[in-house]
């Protein structure tokens, strides 16, 4: 028998499921464009997998979890609708585009500038403190980027440094 928090967890991701498609139906009707099983199985592929994606890691997931084809620019497009319906949000870290549901999903990156990491922080609650800050802003989602240098990028430059002193010293 699953465990109380799997079953919860569950009910969650498709009351979210059930959320977004409504969501997304509303915003193609809105601006006339067509509801294809195509556009759908993507918006569900995109909030099954957890973190950040490249398409590739997208196209995959539709080909062998899901058993859906769907052309490169049909996702493209498809990713378009999704950012201009708030549901995905595109990341630029450093040369890689990555994308990521939003919905629900708010969460902090720490983007190491010397080797490229980029780590998650979830609960950040920065919405209480917007709502009670900003008035006449109405957050639909966020997303905070922290740049900086990890801590194995940090060990690596000290020891590099105390080499260089002591070459210098001798």
């Amino acid at each position: 028998m699953p465990k109380p928090q799997v079953l919860c967890n569950k009910m969650e991701n498709s009351k979210t499921l059930e959320t977004v498609n409504r969501i997304f139906t509303e915003y193609l009707k809105e601006n006339k464009c067509r509801c294809t099983p195509e556009r759908y199985a993507i918006l569900n592929a995109i909030y099954s997998i957890n973190g950040n994606f490249e398409i590739n890691d997208l196209l995959k997931q539709l080909e062998e979890k899901e058993r859906f084809r769907v052309s490169r620019a049909t996702i493209y497009n498809t990713i378009t609708l999704l950012i201009n319906a708030n549901l995905v949000i595109h990341h630029q870290f450093g040369g890689t585009s990555k994308y990521e549901k939003c919905y629900g999903n708010e969460k902090a990156h720490m983007v190491c500038t010397n080797c490229g990491k980029v780590t998650e922080i979830n609960n950040i609650n920065i919405n209480d403190y917007i709502t009670a800050n900003i008035k006449k802003f109405h957050l639909t989602h966020y997303s905070l980027y922290i740049y900086g240098v990890c801590n194995k990028c940090h060990q690596a430059i000290k020891r590099r440094k105390a080499r260089m002193n002591k070459k210098i010293g001798q």
